[in-house]
């Protein structure tokens, strides 16, 4: 029989609710705050928890980092779309508003326990297959089927896609792909196909011959030569030039590296991993990326979920690198406190894991107290977020943007992304980097990146507008 428990301070409700789980022959408990059913019972012990959203001393999503793998359903009489989401967000399997209908709420019950033990059967069965990615932290469904991926395709020859956003861990991916591949005893060469100018990238990747042009005084071995037996991770890859994505076909299809200057190839032996947070059908389609190469490269891809999506591991991250920074700096071995926890799980975190690490060792650094780190620590800019939430646009004055070029309300629906790449192109050839930067109210480097990620290259008017 499976063992629910009730946390609900109206004594009606509660025992309405337990009366009618009772008679679906579930065995329940009951009490009427957060306080009491942590001092009263082990919450590890029931198959699932249903909450009241609002209770007296600490609200009912409390419970959820409190109970640890024990499913939280959160029921609220205050309907509204933001306590879904954010209930959600915070680790909750499921949302129910009050008043329930009675089949309802028995049919949400009988989907989160089946659902809870299903997965639990699942990964007891194939719990070596799933938690050994090193440098990986994440126990959630879509981290786990990311696991199970990647024990599937490392042992093969296969090319790789990783695809996902900035800061989600492409590289310890494809780490582990080579880590449990048989070309582990080779070296993995890591090139970041961004940071290398376009006038050297074909040198650098397939190496050139003495005298194949100025300055070339000897002969140098390329990077891809030098991954032979091994692996080879672009990293980027949507940001190599079309004249290297050719060379690089060659390769893949012939095995062969030709350098610049030579009238002779080498049999090379590489498996080839890529990455990108950009969308490259998209850009072959556009003529920016060669589509036979995307077809080529495209043989298993797999997809990194945003950090937004990882549910409770985003704590379980947070920990971690708490505990790191603090060691590194000397600190002793602080907490989050429940305001930070609360802070961290409602944050979007479009930077991901990078902005989390960042966010963890600022707080690290500016803490006074020596047990705790404090919400207002994080610098997490909430009400940024709320606005976006609410609006379902952005931060950036829609409507003096859409009363420009006629024919865009300023009520038109727009995303965030929309804003910035419509703002950019409408005064990129009037303004400086640093002045779009202020006017978007993001930094220098935000804007490099979105710019990326958006494909809006910097127009040499822009480059020297303002100076």
């Amino acid at each position: 029989m499976s063992k629910i428990l009730i946390v609900e301070d109206e004594t009606i409700i509660r025992t309405a609710l337990r009366k009618l789980l009772e008679r679906n022959q579930y065995e329940v408990s009951e009490a009427p705050s957060v306080k009491e059913a942590t001092s009263k019972f082990q919450l590890k012990d029931f198959d699932l928890i249903v909450s009241d959203l609002r209770l007296p001393g600490a609200p009912g999503t409390d419970l959820i980092k409190l109970a640890g793998d024990t499913p939280v359903l959160i029921m609220t009489s205050y309907a509204s779309l933001r306590s879904a989401v954010d209930s959600m967000r915070m680790g909750a399997v499921d949302y129910i508003a009050k008043p329930f209908d009675h089949d309802e709420m028995v049919n949400a019950v009988k989907r989160v326990i089946g659902k809870a033990k299903a997965a639990n059967k699942a990964a007891n069965n194939t719990q070596t297959a799933s938690t050994t990615i090193a440098g990986m932290i994440g126990s959630s469904d879509v981290m786990q089927d990311l696991y199970n991926r990647i024990h599937k395709v490392a042992p093969t020859n296969a090319t790789v896609l990783i695809h996902g956003e900035t800061g989600t861990g492409k590289e310890l991916v494809a780490r582990a792909l080579h880590e449990e591949s048989n070309r582990n005893n080779h070296l993995m060469i890591s090139v970041n196909c961004a940071a290398i100018p376009d006038t050297l990238i074909e040198s650098e990747l397939f190496g050139y011959e003495k005298g194949a042009f100025t300055g070339a005084a000897t002969n140098r071995e390329g990077l891809v030569a030098a991954a032979d037996g091994g692996t080879l991770f672009l990293d980027e890859i949507g940001e190599l030039p079309l004249e290297a994505q050719a060379r690089l076909l060659r390769v893949l299809q012939e095995g062969e590296v030709r350098p610049l200057g030579s009238v002779e190839s080498r049999k090379v032996d590489v498996r080839l991993v890529a990455a990108t947070h950009r969308d490259l059908r998209k850009l072959a389609r556009e003529g920016k990326f060669r589509e036979d190469l995307y077809f080529r490269i495209n043989v298993m891809q797999l997809e990194l979920p945003p950090l937004r999506e990882r549910g409770r591991d985003i704590i379980s991250i947070a920990e971690s690198l708490l505990q790191r920074y603090c060691a590194q700096f000397g600190k002793p071995q602080l907490k989050l406190s429940s305001a930070a926890m609360d802070a961290i799980m409602s944050y979007n975190w479009p930077g991901n894991v990078r902005e989390l690490e960042n966010a963890m060792q600022r707080a690290v650094i500016l803490c006074e107290d020596s047990t705790e780190i404090g919400d207002h620590l994080l610098s997490i800019d909430m009400d940024a977020q709320d606005l976006n939430d609410n609006t379902g646009s952005s931060i950036f004055e829609p409507p003096r943007l859409a009363s420009r070029g006629g024919g865009t309300s300023a009520t038109e629906d727009l995303s965030l992304e929309d804003y910035f790449q419509r703002f950019v192109l409408e005064h990129q050839d009037t303004m400086s980097e640093t002045e779009l930067a202020r006017k978007l109210g993001v930094s220098r480097k935000c804007l490099w990146e979105r710019r990326q990620r958006l494909g809006i290259p910097r127009t040499k008017a822009g480059a020297t507008a303002g100076k």
